[in-house]
């Protein structure tokens, strides 16, 4: 293989004067292979930090340092992913839509899996207006306003959660408390920490201004 120990004693040989040596020269083999030996490390070592320098090829803690690079530690590795979904996230957050309302929607609705409501106070067709079709009372518009330009109100919805895997829910019906009791079966004291792929608040709220365009703002609210 290009690059090895064998490949490097036989350019090595090659590059001798032929006649200098017979085929059968144990010293002159022990010699080119310590130094073949060497090189090869380097070649190993030249291939290996060629990789981690591009995004498709980096892997384990070179891609972290990547991502931190691009996107700091909003785009820190997931609990538990691999390198390849790391990579991929990384590469979909490169390429990612920004800076419209359709960008906001889209991201969140990405990253939650729930669409949230985004409203513009400066915007008609978010308030509505008296005899249209947009306004009516607790069900469509809302109170518009010409001096919150550039500023908009998002509800960002929290994922629904998959619960702590083999932990029995309190209270459910397909359980109904079957599942275990003290010091039995499958129930546990949780928190947060424990639901497996999570996103947390900080997530949601980092994405929200990712997805802005300049000097905009959005006053966001999350919920359940």
């Amino acid at each position: 293989m290009t690059g090895d120990q064998a490949d490097c004693v036989a350019r090595l040989r090659a590059a001798l004067p032929q006649g200098w040596f017979t085929d059968d020269a144990p010293i002159l083999a022990g010699l080119l292979n310590g130094l073949a030996s060497v090189w090869a490390s380097l070649y190993a070592l030249v291939v290996f930090v060629r990789g981690q320098t591009r995004i498709a090829t980096a892997s384990a803690g070179w891609l972290d340092l990547i991502a931190r690079d691009y996107g700091g530690t909003r785009w820190a590795r997931q609990s538990g992913e691999t390198d390849t979904a790391f990579r991929t996230r990384i590469l979909h957050n490169l390429r990612r839509l920004r800076g419209t309302r359709g960008a906001l929607i889209a991201n969140m609705t990405e990253l939650t899996g729930r669409a949230p409501l985004v409203f513009e106070p400066a915007n008609a067709a978010d308030t509505g207006g008296y005899g249209s079709a947009g306004l009516a009372w607790n069900a469509a518009g809302g109170w518009g306003s010409l001096n919150l330009p550039y500023q908009c109100f998002v509800t960002a919805y929290r994922p629904k959660g998959g619960g702590i895997a083999n932990v029995g829910g309190w209270g459910k019906a397909d359980t109904d408390f079957a599942l275990g009791g003290w010091n039995s079966g499958a129930l546990a004291w949780g928190n947060a920490s424990l639901i497996s792929g999570t996103v947390t608040d900080a997530q949601i709220l980092a994405a929200v201004v990712e997805s802005l365009p300049a000097a905009s703002l959005a006053w966001t609210a999350l919920s359940n």
